[in-house]
Parts: structure tokens; C-alpha cells; sequence
């Protein structure tokens, strides 16, 4: 027995895929939301890339949590005003830590192109950069570069062309190990400091002349005088007494000029201490058996966030703000 054909079936079936399609994708498009260039969203994608030859050199691009470098940064003319950089394998965009070896300045850039596609350079700083850093008018400067993951503020700012605040500058003993390692890598060999002349020793004293052991002779002796009466002395007066004067108060002790302090730990092992404060440029203090690192004082709330964010970009995610009493 053969069945009636419905032949509104297809239309009704073409109507409801027309509607399950609108928005103006049409069938079998793929609805994909706006990419913002501005907010969180202006830093995705992240693009890593192919590897590519730049200068007679191959490089290839990875996604390196943990990079740490000391080298030469270049100075482009790329980038105008804004606080950014050129990198031949970071991700693209990422956020690097820009030291300055011979003063220990310390900035937050970001990461955008690649390069420097003229020499090794382990970066090329744009000139926005390369001014916040102090190395403006140099061919090149000796830097460490520290890839760090800020907060979105500071993302935010430098993603609309400004400057963020600048770290916390590196201690010159940090400094001083930094050059080394620099210096190993380039075979660069630094003459010794010279030591401090050493002063001639002083001539044996001439010796002393023996007196003769011969008795001298004795004088005659002569008319004994008559003895002189002392004079009797007349009691001196006794001075008054004078007022003692009031004593003056002592100068009240200026107050510290910041009251935010970021705790970075306490620990029972003075060497961990130390470490701890020689990798966040924290302070140590001993604290009953146990030894205290922290990081300030700062005045405003904003700069302590920002050492905070630098201490847990070192490794210290259990660092707090605490502020003074």
C-alpha cells in the first residue's frame, strides 16, 4: 500500500534551519565573539610562532615560564613612547623585568614583535623603554631579563602606552654576581682589584746610651741656711652655688614615611632568610628563634601591591600586605 507524500514537510524543515541560523551567520558558520583590544582580553591570543633565521642565527619560539637571562639589550627606534620590547623566543605578548646591571634600575615591559633582527641581542628596548630604563644615547646596555607575570593593572597600563611604576632597584650584591655571570659568558676577564700599598716598617729605635757605672763624686758640703718660716695660707672663699640648668628635652624622632610593609615569610633558617631577602630586595630581622623578611616601608597602598606582585612573581605566593601601627 503506498503512503501519501507530505510535501510541506521539506519546506517547514528549511524554515526551521533558516531560523536556527540567523544572526547573519548562515549554515554551517560558526558564531565567534569580537576580540577586544583593550581590558584582560588584549593580551590573547598569545602567539608563539615558527622558528626563524635572523641574522645568519635560528631561533625558535617557546612558551618559557621560567626565563632568566643576563645579556646586552639593543636600543631600536620601534615601539614610539610606549613601554615595550623586541624578542627573538618569548610568547607574543608576554611581560619581562628589565634590570640594569651598572645601577640595578628595574622596569616592567611588554613583549610585542620580534627582534632585534640586526644582531644577538638577547633584547631590543624601544625608546620609551629604553628612557624609563636610563640607557638613552647608549649603543647598547648590559641588562637581566626576567620574564614575570603581572597583575592586570599593570598589564592595563602599559597595554595603553604608559609606564608602570618602576621595581624596586637591585641590590648592588645582586648586581655584582649578575656582572660576573655576564662577564663569563662574554670571556670577559676584569683585572683583580689592586690591594692597598703596604706601608714600609719604621726604623729600630737608635738605642739608648748606657750612664756610666762610676760614682760621681761628692760635692763639699756647705753653711746650712737658716730655715724660712712658711707662710700660713688664708682659706679661700667659698664660691656660691649656681642654679643647675633645666635640661633640655630630646628632639622627638621623625615618623617613618611609610606605614605599608609586604611580609614575605618567617623562617627558622637564617640562610633561607637571607636568600629570600636578597631575591625580593627585602629586609631580614631576627623575631623570637625565628628570623623575619619583609619588604618597605612604602607610603601609599599602590606601591606596596606592586612589591607584593614582585614578590610572588619570585616565588613567594604567600606574601601579604601588612601595614605599620
Amino acid at each position: 500500500m503506498r503512503l501519501p507524500v507530505n510535501y510541506t514537510l521539506p519546506l517547514v524543515a528549511l524554515t526551521f534551519l533558516t531560523a536556527c541560523g540567523g544572526g547573519g551567520y548562515g549554515l554551517g558558520s560558526t558564531p565567534q565573539a569580537p576580540l577586544s583590544a583593550t581590558g584582560p582580553a588584549g593580551d590573547y591570543p598569545v602567539v608563539i610562532g615558527q622558528p626563524y633565521t635572523a641574522g645568519g642565527v635560528t631561533y625558535s619560539p617557546s612558551d618559557t615560564m621560567n626565563y632568566d637571562v643576563v645579556g646586552r639589550a639593543a636600543l631600536g627606534s620601534d615601539g614610539g613612547a610606549g613601554i615595550t620590547a623586541a624578542h627573538h623566543t618569548l610568547p607574543l605578548p608576554s611581560y619581562v623585568e628589565v634590570t640594569e646591571l651598572s645601577t640595578g634600575r628595574t622596569i616592567l615591559v611588554r613583549v610585542e614583535r620580534r627582534g632585534p633582527m640586526t644582531s644577538s641581542n638577547v633584547i631590543e628596548l624601544s625608546p620609551g623603554a629604553a628612557a624609563q630604563l636610563g640607557v638613552t644615547g647608549k649603543s647598547q646596555a648590559s641588562v637581566r631579563v626576567r620574564r614575570v607575570n603581572p597583575v592586570e593593572p599593570e598589564r592595563a597600563v602599559l597595554r595603553s602606552g604608559e609606564a608602570a611604576p618602576a621595581r624596586m632597584d637591585t641590590p648592588k650584591s645582586l648586581l655584582t654576581v649578575l656582572q660576573r655571570k655576564l662577564d663569563t659568558q662574554e670571556g670577559v676577564v676584569r683585572p683583580a682589584p689592586e690591594a692597598s700599598p703596604i706601608a714600609a716598617p719604621s726604623p729600630p729605635p737608635a738605642p739608648t746610651p748606657v750612664a756610666s757605672t762610676k760614682p760621681k763624686p761628692k760635692p763639699a758640703p756647705g753653711p746650712t741656711p737658716a730655715p724660712v718660716p712658711k707662710p700660713v695660707p688664708k682659706p679661700a672663699p667659698t664660691p656660691a652655688a649656681k642654679p643647675k640648668p633645666a635640661p633640655t628635652p630630646a628632639p622627638a624622632q621623625p615618623a617613618a614615611r611609610g606605614k605599608y610593609f609586604v611580609q614575605i615569610g618567617t623562617f627558622a633558617n637564617e640562610a633561607n632568610a637571607k636568600a629570600a631577602a636578597a631575591k625580593t630586595g627585602g629586609t631580614i630581622a631576627p623575631n623570637g628563634k625565628l628570623w623575619r623578611v619583609r619588604m618597605g616601608p612604602y607610603a601609599s597602598e599602590a606601591q606596596a601591591k606592586a612589591a607584593l606582585a614582585k614578590a610572588r612573581a619570585a616565588g613567594y605566593s604567600d606574601a601579604r600586605i601588612q601595614s605599620a601601627k
